[in-house]
């Protein structure tokens, strides 16, 4: 079975087609969010530290760090994001003990972040362009980490997923080249807006399923692509994401803080015999529980974490 393997200074994170569905959380990410790319600029990062915790509580397993803000000052990427990759990296580093996913269309950037990453962090991404695979793939092979792979090239994003399987073959064939193991490669095929194509979603699982079976690979994808335009989004990222994972996608960049797409996961872990005994759902329905009662879902989250490492009770000894 292939296993993608990531790792913190003190977690391992595999990933894989027997493994719980891997969810990699994607809010340190500015784009499209002003008042995270402003604070930033300004040298402000609570929101950035408020994000890492609470994903983690949530149920992130992994954390997305993009360091992507145009500057007024300095609209030059090549200059700006290396060094505010370094300072997210080092922050959340001494925040949260989960794996990272560096994540930047910046090789100079990737290439602070991986200096700098505890562990075995995942990068993100490759793209099937020619000058972008000669550019990241030595990246890869050097520091010896695993990275996502978007299935576009030179000639844009097909709507054709025949096309867009080809590119992803491609691209773990040029890996090879590099000695860059098809486990070491999670390809995106790339989750198109199902408002916009009523064939999104079967493109998507159809996909999944040929690079499962023909490649070997494992898979990801930006889930809330799937609903975006659309209303009422989050119960439509709720019911693409275990239809996916029934077609056998292994992660996804999302965001973990919405309670209705991570019941969703620890149904569908369940559901596919990735939870023995349905333990972690045993769990998880405490903390739903508590949001039913009130409680807000990252609060809940991290009571019942800190309740199950015995941090909960120590407190309440001293107390």
């Amino acid at each position: 079975m292939t296993r993608t393997v990531l790792e913190s200074q003190t977690k391992t994170v595999t990933i894989g087609f027997d493994e719980p569905f891997c969810v990699i959380g994607e809010r340190i990410n500015p784009t499209g969010r002003k008042k995270l790319a402003a604070e930033l600029e300004a040298g402000d990062f609570s929101t950035v530290e408020r994000d890492a915790l609470e994903q983690v509580a949530c149920g992130a397993m992994v954390l997305d760090v993009n360091a992507g803000v145009v500057y007024n000052s300095n609209p030059n990427p090549n200059e700006t994001e290396p060094p505010l990759m370094r300072k997210m990296i080092e922050l959340v580093q001494g925040l949260v003990d989960v794996p990272l996913c560096i994540d930047s269309s910046v090789p100079g950037a990737l290439e602070t972040g991986l200096s700098i990453a505890k562990g075995r962090p995942l990068v993100n991404s490759v793209t099937g362009e020619e000058e972008r695979l000669e550019a990241i793939l030595p990246l890869i092979k050097k520091y010896n980490v695993p990275v996502v792979a978007i299935s576009n090239d030179d000639t844009g994003i097909s709507e054709d997923p025949d096309v867009r399987f080809a590119v992803a073959k491609k691209i773990v064939q040029h890996a090879a080249d590099y000695g860059i193991p098809a486990h070491d490669i999670v390809v995106d095929p790339l989750v198109m807006p199902v408002g916009a194509m009523g064939t999104a979603g079967q493109q998507v699982f159809t996909l999944v399923r040929r690079l499962r079976d023909e490649l070997g690979v494992n898979t990801t994808c930006g889930a809330s692509n799937i609903s975006f335009g659309l209303p009422h989004r989050h119960g439509i990222n709720a019911a693409f994401l275990p239809m996916a994972i029934g077609a056998g996608m292994t992660s996804a960049i999302m965001n973990p803080v919405r309670v209705v797409e991570m019941e969703a996961i620890r149904a569908a872990n369940f559901l596919m015999n990735h939870d023995p005994n349905g333990s972690e759902w045993i769990k998880f329905s405490r903390v739903l529980d508590a949001v039913e009662a009130g409680t807000p879902f990252a609060e809940a989250a991290k009571a019942s974490s800190d309740a199950g490492s015995g941090r909960g009770s120590r407190r309440r000894r001293r107390e």
